[in-house]
């Protein structure tokens, strides 16, 4: 891949990052869900059915710091979460979902299978997205590796 490839690449994976969040902003409004943004929902179903300590949230990488805590927070009052602190470790704090949240990550579930169904319709495509996952998770290793170690 050439440089400028490479450019294309991450540009589009930074516009297909927003464009999901407006797929699941659209789905939100249609389903009548005022209380609740598209991160917030994202960070919902990437929690899904298990208990997890809100550190291990932000080491995932998937969210920063700050905007963890605000987002829980607001998860939490608007009753799509319940946080505790854990009965073993004091200083760590559990979230897990409540019905309200299964019942939105359900949602969310149904509207990942019916993107997936239309987006991979035969072998070809189910072939194609494989080796396009392959690519993606070779870029993210070595992302990780620079934040990790340094220059490459």
């Amino acid at each position: 891949m050439s440089d400028s490839g490479y450019l294309e690449l991450t540009q589009l994976i930074e516009r297909l990052h927003r464009h999901f969040l407006d797929v699941l902003r659209t789905e939100l409004q249609r389903l009548g869900y005022s209380d609740i943004n598209a991160v917030q929902a994202l960070l919902l179903f990437n929690i899904g059915r298990e208990e997890v300590v809100i550190r291990d949230l932000k080491d995932r990488g998937y969210y920063h710091g700050s905007n963890v805590s605000y987002n829980i927070k607001k998860l939490v009052e608007n009753g799509f979460l319940v946080q505790e602190r854990s009965a073993h470790d004091r200083r760590s704090v559990l979230v897990r979902l409540t019905d309200r949240g299964t019942d939105l990550c359900d949602h969310i579930g149904a509207l990942q299978d019916r993107i997936s169904e239309r987006f991979v319709g035969g072998e070809k495509e189910a072939t194609d997205l494989e080796k396009a996952t392959g690519l993606l998770k070779r870029l993210d290793r070595i992302w990780t590796d620079f934040i990790r170690y340094g220059e490459l």
